[in-house]
Formats: structure tokens, C-alpha cells, sequence
């Protein structure tokens, strides 16, 4: 089944990244698979941010869980407004609730869950995970195991 891509604004085209997360655009698609339960894991290894009160860079694994309901999301938007914090200041924990938030909006799924695995600083690694909905019954979530605080799979 196509997806109407006509509804969609940065896919296929040169598009630079927001200077800010606020005006990050995500953009949606509808699911051709309404009537059926599923989960979309989209990870994201080397996404970065700034500490608010130093600077300094932090550096993350996001790990987005979601089954769908009418939309998903697009993921070139998704890259772009995950790329729009690089120079922006937040803390790990509001940071990952943002993005939640930001995809709840954009999608109204079934059930979402975010997870920021934060890499140590200070000697203190931060996880996060922020969740809404709830998970359809026929539906399992991949264990979140496979992923090292590097970024990469074990």
C-alpha cells in the first residue's frame, strides 16, 4: 500500500535543521495499517545535546517505542528535529519528556514510550523513560538490552 507522500514537506527535498527544537517541524504520515496492532522502535545512537549550565556536550541513545493509531511519524523529520538540540541547552530529563511530548502531539498514538539512554557525566549515567498509552495486548516491545552506553549495539 503507497503512502501519500504529497503531504509531506522535507522528505526528498534539501531542508537544514532548526535552530531550535521549538521550531522543529515533525511530520506524519497516515498508517496503512489502522485496524492492525503493531510496534515502530526508531533509534537514535548519536544524538547530542548541551548542558544548560555548562555548555558541555551530552550525548545519548533515543530509543522511541510506539504503536500506531492514525499516523506515524516521518522520519526524516524525525532526524531533523532530533538534530535541532544539538546546540541546545536541556537537561536529560526534560529533554526526553520534550520529545515524548513532541511525538504524542504529532501522532495521538495507541502507546508511546521514550527512552534516553544519557551517557555518564560526572561519574552519574542518567536513563530516562517517559511512557503513555497503553500497549495493545497482541503487542511485545524489544528488549531495550541490545544497546550499550556507547551508542552502538552489544
Amino acid at each position: 500500500m503507497a503512502v501519500a507522500t504529497n503531504e509531506l514537506t522535507q522528505l526528498g527535498k534539501k531542508v537544514r535543521t532548526a535552530r531550535t527544537p521549538e521550531k522543529a517541524v515533525l511530520e506524519t504520515f497516515a498508517n496503512t495499517n489502522p485496524g492492525r496492532d503493531y510496534v515502530v522502535r526508531l533509534s537514535a545512537p548519536e544524538f547530542t545535546t548541551l548542558c544548560p549550565i555548562t555548555g558541555q556536550p551530552d550525548f545519548a541513545v533515543i530509543v522511541i517505542d510506539y504503536a500506531p493509531a492514525d499516523r506515524m511519524v516521518e522520519s526524516k523529520s524525525l532526524k531533523l528535529f532530533l538534530g535541532s538540540f544539538r546546540n541546545h541547552g536541556t537537561f536529560h530529563e526534560d529533554c526526553t519528556v520534550y520529545i515524548h511530548d513532541r511525538l504524542k502531539e504529532a501522532m495521538s498514538p495507541k502507546f508511546l514510550r521514550v527512552t534516553g539512554i544519557w551517557n555518564a557525566r560526572g561519574g552519574i549515567a542518567i536513563d530516562v523513560v517517559v511512557q503513555t498509552g497503553d500497549l495493545p495486548a497482541s503487542c511485545t516491545l524489544l528488549p531495550l538490552g541490545g544497546i550499550d552506553y556507547r551508542g552502538g549495539r552489544q
